[in-house]
């Protein structure tokens, strides 16, 4: 009983309160305010980069698409067909470590020439098809094909990108190949791409939400609010915003929630010092800040006897599946626990251990899915419309057995009276998502 309290003691910092969690709230709100603003974007940590997106799908968006999705250390290419229903046939390819680290003409070369194998294998080579490109890093759009990496995340570092049109790079590697046609009508972000995949069947779709590999929503702003627009305003008045909501916190503004094992986190990161609201969130480092908070506790001989495992002492090796797989146990039976404890190296864990380790994975996914609602509510009371539906994907949300109540518990305190909300997983908003952009644009192309 002692051992426990003195374990909760330790992970008291890592338990935000309804106080600290409005502050993380207000100050959200401002930096998006400082987003939009055409004087205050340059210094803005978190971007809200327009996306040229203004209308949304009918539900009645039909014919063949591809679509390139990019974004983690997997990319998939899919021919779509939509209708009635929505029909897809996909591959997915890898992205092999040296192509992420490499030159950025190896990375579109690879993807290319993935592209060009897939396309003749389903004897599309006459056919020249409406694509759209799921491009899910932070990027500057200016126009609906045209998008500037801001900064590669994620554990990508290709040289000669940053900086550049993704577009325009593989237009150019097409080009090398000489042996297929493409016709780019859009580039977006999973985010975009996850709203608007909802929004083909709910028309109260406001956000996109991922939570995964990192963290990202859109959302759609009225274009009076959106001092960087500086296209027309004509109807409709609006424009889905991506805000690159990860880098929050960049500027300092949340280092008053910030732990020690958060700072150990970001420290050891290719990226110091930036996406550190990402860092508190997302799949990609809440395994790692577990691990921190474990080696921790073993070190004060509150765990394993004071014993640790070379295995858990190697950075990376909590996995943040296990998260979910140690709270999916029901309470009080610890099967899935021991089992990855196990594959740790500890071999007789007594049921106090498996206790505070189920206690540590609570209080790191309790956090960020509060902070991922503190996030949403935001943008919820941005919007302020009566009746919102919050498009959600990510492998965090999808598997976690918790995080969406945690949630929307979590959403329902912090929102404005009388605005109602659904979050609903997004069924391929990628994917789908890239080819609703296509459609949506070839059909405004029509009308324009």
């Amino acid at each position: 009983m002692v051992l426990a309290c003195l374990v909760q003691e330790i992970c008291q910092s890592l338990i935000l309160g309804q106080e600290l969690i409005r502050e993380v709230c207000d100050r959200l709100e401002e930096e998006i305010n400082k987003g939009l603003g055409k004087d205050t974007n340059p210094e803005a940590t978190v971007k809200c980069f327009p996306t040229y997106v203004r209308d949304l799908p009918t539900g009645k968006e039909n014919g063949r698409f591809l679509a390139l999705d990019l974004g983690g250390t997997n990319f998939r290419v899919l021919l779509i067909e939509l209708g009635d229903k929505c029909s897809m046939d996909s591959r997915i390819y890898a992205v092999p470590q040296p192509i992420m680290v490499g030159p950025g003409d190896g990375l579109f070369d690879h993807i290319a020439e993935c592209m060009a194998s897939f396309i003749k294998e389903r004897d599309l080579g006459d056919e020249i098809l409406p694509l759209g490109f799921t491009f899910s890093f932070p990027c500057k759009q200016e126009g609906l094909t045209k998008a500037r990496l801001a900064c590669w995340t994620k554990g990508f570092q290709c040289a000669g990108v940053e900086g550049n049109d993704v577009v325009e790079l593989l237009k150019q590697a097409v080009s090398r190949r000489g042996d297929v046609k493409i016709k780019i009508c859009a580039v977006l972000n999973d985010t975009t791409g996850t709203l608007m995949s909802c929004a083909w069947k709910n028309q109260n779709c406001r956000i996109g939400l991922i939570i995964g590999t990192g963290t990202n929503a859109c959302y759609m702003e009225k274009l009076e609010k959106v001092e960087l627009w500086d296209e027309d305003r004509d109807d409709p008045p609006q424009v889905i915003i991506n805000t690159e909501w990860g880098a929050f916190g960049d500027s300092g503004c949340i280092d008053f929630i910030r732990t020690e094992y958060d700072n150990n986190v970001d420290r050891e990161s290719i990226n110091p010092g930036r996406q550190l609201y990402e860092k508190m969130i997302s799949g990609m480092y809440m395994g790692e800040i577990a691990r921190q908070v474990l080696v921790h506790l073993v070190s004060q001989g509150l765990l394993f006897g004071g014993y640790s495992s070379d295995i858990l002492l190697e950075k990376g090796s909590f996995f943040t599946k296990y998260i979910s797989e140690i709270e999916s146990d029901k309470v009080g039976d610890y099967n899935n626990c021991r089992n990855i404890l196990e594959e740790l190296g500890f071999n007789d864990a007594t049921d106090a251990d498996c206790a505070n380790v189920r206690y540590v994975c609570t209080c790191v996914s309790r956090r960020a899915a509060y902070l991922a609602a503190a996030g949403v509510a935001v943008l919820l009371n941005r919007i302020n419309e009566e009746s919102v539906t919050v498009a959600v994907d990510g492998s965090v949300y999808r598997f976690h057995p918790h995080f969406h109540n945690l949630m929307v518990e979590q959403i329902s305190h912090l929102i404005k009276p009388g605005i109602k909300f659904d979050l609903i997983l997004s069924e391929d908003g990628s994917g789908r998502g890239a080819a609703l952009v296509a459609a949506v644009a070839a059909r405004t192309d029509a009308i324009r």
